[in-house]
């Protein structure tokens, strides 16, 4: 009962944080699991169902702009994680989580683990499945919110987002508190 945890989401300028908590079957292990990043858009396609039907359980859990612009995108990324731990419906025994610190309110016992996404299975799944649910979100603002070319760059800091913002303003998806965000907003 071994849950690991990780986000996608933290650096874009627009969009939600995303987090997910996986617990695997070690009777049904997933080939082919690594840090989501390392993996192309097809392989995470593929690998995204496959998780999710093999997992004892699974929680995705968001931040919204507003939230990280009220919060911080690292609160933000905790809440997000308890969120997903919350939908998960089921408390672990352990908490993985990839990276170097933790949220406070955890129901179990937690480690932090760098690079964890590329040691530790579940945290691989969580890895995959943040990744994936953040990219379909991304690309339902890009219907929502045309001319930013979200579904590109899935709201990250390109040049082309930013001669978007320039152009257009910021819209609801982007995070004000973010610095070239912030820059846009004060020139429009």
């Amino acid at each position: 009962m071994i849950c690991g945890i990780d986000e996608a989401g933290r650096g874009p300028w627009a969009g939600p944080v995303t987090a997910s908590a996986v617990i695997l079957d070690p009777a049904q292990p997933i080939d082919g699991l690594t840090d989501s990043k390392k993996l192309t858009e097809d392989r995470r396609e593929a690998l995204y169902p496959e998780i999710k039907a093999k997992a004892v359980c699974y929680g995705i859990g968001w931040a919204s702009p507003e939230e990280i612009d009220r919060m911080n995108i690292r609160e933000a990324t905790f809440l997000a994680m308890t969120r997903a731990i919350a939908i998960m419906g089921l408390v672990p025994e352990q908490i993985l989580v990839d990276g170097n610190c933790l949220p406070k309110a955890l129901p179990c016992p937690a480690s932090a683990i760098v690079k964890g996404d590329l040691t530790e299975p579940s945290i691989s799944a969580a890895s995959v499945l943040a990744k994936v649910a953040r990219d379909r979100a991304m690309v339902d603002l890009a219907n929502r919110f045309p001319g930013y070319g979200l579904r590109r760059h899935k709201g990250y800091g390109t040049p082309e987002h930013a001669q978007a913002l320039e152009a257009l303003g910021p819209c609801r998806c982007h995070r004000m508190s973010f610095a070239p965000v912030a820059r846009a907003a004060k020139a429009a």
